[in-house]
């Protein structure tokens, strides 16, 4: 894919009086410039998240609602059920809340969906399901149940209380909760903190906030809860979920990083065994190992052999369950190789790039389970908003979507309404129910959105630049200073730079198992380094002069430290 470079403004006295406040270079300081810090004391704390940072977890509206009805729950000794969601996100999320509530006396169960048979959320048949098999009297709904008013009402009318747990879009009216903790719900939040927070960021503030009502009440057992053994699983549900890393998303990472490092969970230690994870995580192991193979399960059938492993007790537990998913994730794998092929190869034919502003694709065969990530595939390939629909043997199929900037597919979604049976998620990822009838004409509705609200300069991905840099100022002091940034995903992309002018030092090399990678050694005439283009392919390749964009990093090639590009893209200088 070809980029549309956006430089950012050079900065130099804002950069210099940063510098001077936080004692780092120039370079560096205009890198926070870009991410919009430029204030001293902010961008301190964005360098340095500490836990402290974190705002009191009692200013998200429906907070204090929630810790009352579940510390009645307690009282009472009610059946409570922590209903949860497929993806890693919801398997987080239920697994935190079940690691406080089940220990301090809750009489807590939890009820994972089945996605063939339920589809997404709280849908009126899973709700059904959970009814007939734990009779709970409170439901806790994570990671779904903002859209779905009316199973919630159906719930209520059998008299069973929901709390509702999440992140997505709410419908209007909302679902009649006796709590709703959803920082995107109402104009209460607006102005809160942590409308970044995914649900597994909300799990975790929930038992914050149960455990700070505690000690300020004098209730023990509760008060005496460590939370932060729980910022593992916060950690791995936030980088799954792929949500900004902004905020308390950022804080709850940097420790949850460093819990996830040193885990003695018995799931993830078999988790990282079987993914074959380095000895020290970053982001892109936790997104790219970890999360799919957890994922695995849920996209199949259901999630329950994933929440299992994260709850096992011990490595005899543990282990044959990480085995079972990482079996799992390459049948999966499988899947949505074929599913993706197809549908590119078939995109490819027919795409008009002046008129198609959304790609819809359905078929019945396609495994419903995998049609998000397959969506996200052929995003990447054409950039344009992907919904890719599976079917089955029904008139009802399900799909998911996967949007870019400037393109709010949810509410997209909300001006195809009379077309869908269903539909829910957020602004760059959503889902549907849809009667295969009403594709085309589906496909056209949001076509027709979509070139009102987005602009044909949009269409083309724009690649963001902190700085022009020389070679020369690329060395290890350097780039370790550069490393606070981290850790980067969503949101907080990594830092990344471009020089100009530049050639071939010596020829470049196609490296790999199928050469599918190149390897090049750039120079600017004053400094040389080695760079490397994963994944380029049959991609045209630079000669002559050629301005360069990438990433700088340190590789350790062998345990010895060196700087290495990772190359985004080129032009001809």
């Amino acid at each position: 894919m070809k980029f549309r470079w956006s430089l950012a403004p050079v900065q130099p006295l804002l950069a210099a009086r940063l510098a001077q406040d936080l004692r780092i270079s120039p370079l560096l300081a205009q890198c926070l410039l870009n991410r919009g810090l430029d204030d001293s004391a902010a961008a301190g704390a964005y360098l340095d998240p500490r836990l402290k940072q974190m705002a009191d977890p009692f200013l998200l509206s429906g907070m204090n609602a929630a810790v009352e009805r579940l510390l009645l729950a307690r009282d009472k000794k009610e059946r409570i059920t922590v209903f949860g969601d497929y993806d890693v996100d919801g398997v987080t999320s239920t697994a935190i809340l079940l690691e406080i509530l089940q220990p301090l006396g809750w009489n807590v169960e939890s009820y994972l969906p089945h996605r063939l048979d339920e589809g997404y959320g709280l849908s009126l048949d899973a709700a059904q399901n959970c009814l007939d098999r734990f009779a709970p009297d409170l439901l806790i709904a994570v990671d779904c149940g903002s859209s779905s008013a009316q199973s919630v009402a159906y719930l209520r009318e059998r008299g069973v209380d929901v709390l509702i747990l999440d992140h997505h879009q709410a419908c209007s009216p909302l679902p009649a909760a006796v709590a709703l903790i959803n920082p995107h719900a109402s104009d209460a939040n607006a102005g809160a903190p942590g409308r970044e927070l995914c649900s597994a960021g909300l799990a975790f503030k929930l038992t914050h906030a149960l455990v700070k009502w505690a000690r300020q009440h004098g209730l023990p057992g509760i008060a005496d809860f460590d939370v932060r053994p729980l910022l593992d699983l916060a950690a791995l549900g936030t980088i799954a979920d792929v949500v900004p890393l902004i905020g308390e998303n950022r804080i709850i990472v940097s420790a949850g990083l460093s819990r996830l490092n040193s885990t003695k969970r018995p799931g993830l230690m078999a988790l990282k065994a079987v993914a074959r994870s380095p000895a020290v995580l970053g982001t892109y192991e936790v997104g790219f190992q970890l999360a799919p193979r957890l994922n695995a399960a849920g996209r199949i059938e259901s999630a329950e052999q994933a929440l299992r492993l994260l709850m096992a007790k011990d490595m005899a537990e543990a282990m044959p369950l990480a085995q079972a998913l990482d079996a799992r994730n390459r049948e999966r794998q499988s899947i949505e190789r074929s599913i993706s092929q197809d549908i590119i190869r078939s995109v490819e034919e027919k795409f008009r790039p002046d008129n198609d502003y959304v790609i819809v694709e359905g078929q019945a065969p396609w495994h419903i389970g995998v049609v998000g990530i397959v969506a996200a595939r052929v995003l990447q390939r054409f950039y344009r908003p992907t919904i890719v629909i599976g079917g089955g043997d029904g008139e009802e199929w399900r799909g998911s979507g996967r949007s870019i900037a400037g393109f709010d597919l949810a509410a997209g979604l909300r001006e195809c309404d009379d077309l869908l049976v269903r539909h829910g998620g957020h602004a760059m990822a959503a889902g549907l129910t849809i009667r295969c009838g009403n594709l085309d004409a589906f496909r056209a509705r949001l076509n027709d959105v979509a070139r009102r609200s987005i602009k044909s300069e949009n269409l083309q991905a724009a690649l963001d630049l902190d700085a022009e840099v020389g070679l020369d100022e690329l060395n290890l002091q350097s780039l370790q200073a550069l490393g606070r940034v981290k850790p980067v995903v969503q949101g907080n992309r990594s830092i990344q730079f471009c020089s100009r002018a530049l050639s071939h030092q010596r020829p470049l090399e196609r490296v790999g198992a199928e050469k599918q990678h190149v390897k090049m050694w750039v120079t600017d005439g004053v400094a040389t380094h080695e760079a490397v283009w994963w994944g380029a392919g049959n991609e045209s390749l630079p000669v002559g002069k050629f301005d360069l964009a990438f990433a700088p990093e340190i590789n350790r090639y062998n345990g010895r430290p060196g700087v290495q590009l990772k190359v985004l893209d080129w032009k001809a200088g």
